[in-house]
């Protein structure tokens, strides 16, 4: 099964997908920060900043759910492949396609209006969590099916770590300055 050709343009395809969710992870976070810091003073500026790093997000979210896509449809021609099933209910490939519909939602939600740019900034590290888990908490931590590497510790504390600073600290916080329309637009 690991001799096959798929592994490696499966593995690279999809691992090269969380460079653009890590982007948008870090768009999001710089965007909660700007608006954050923004005041009467700056406030102009730091709107036209925080549209600028919102598109930005949007397309590197996109192209980061292009290649999941892909990605998880080459993985199951691997799968078909090698034991003759394109899908097999792996928890590996479920939460792979968790984290594809994750962000396919989060991004028709932008697409269509409902996420405005401060929902996009918070959920897009809250997204992150999906591929974070997909990776690390499928492998390591639930250690079952054809991708586990065996239990693992550790690992937990920082994602929950986290979330926890992305949903008390920089959302509640950054809420209290999203009293402005030209921001939630």
């Amino acid at each position: 099964v690991l001799n096959s050709y798929w592994l490696m343009i499966h593995v690279a395809v999809i691992v090269a997908s969380y460079g653009p969710f890590t982007l948008g992870m870090v768009l999001g976070l710089v965007a909660l920060l700007l608006m954050l810091f923004t005041n009467e003073k700056n406030k102009a500026t730091m709107i036209l900043h925080i549209k600028e790093i919102t598109y930005i997000n949007e397309m590197a979210l996109t192209i980061g759910l292009v290649m999941l896509t892909i990605g998880n449809f080459l993985g199951g021609q691997w799968a078909n492949e090698s034991w003759g099933r394109y899908w097999g209910w792996d928890p590996k490939e479920t939460c792979a396609l968790i984290a594809d519909m994750g962000y396919l939602i989060l991004l028709h939600g932008r697409f269509v209006g409902w996420v405005t740019p401060y929902r996009l900034a918070f959920l897009a590290p809250i997204a992150y969590f999906l591929v974070v888990f997909a990776w690390y908490g499928v492998n390591f931590i639930l250690a079952t099916g054809l991708h586990s590497y065996g239990f693992s510790s550790g690992g937990v504390t920082v994602v929950v770590t986290y979330v926890i600073i992305q949903l008390i600290i920089l959302g509640v916080v950054s809420y209290k300055n999203m009293n402005s329309k030209e921001i939630a637009a």
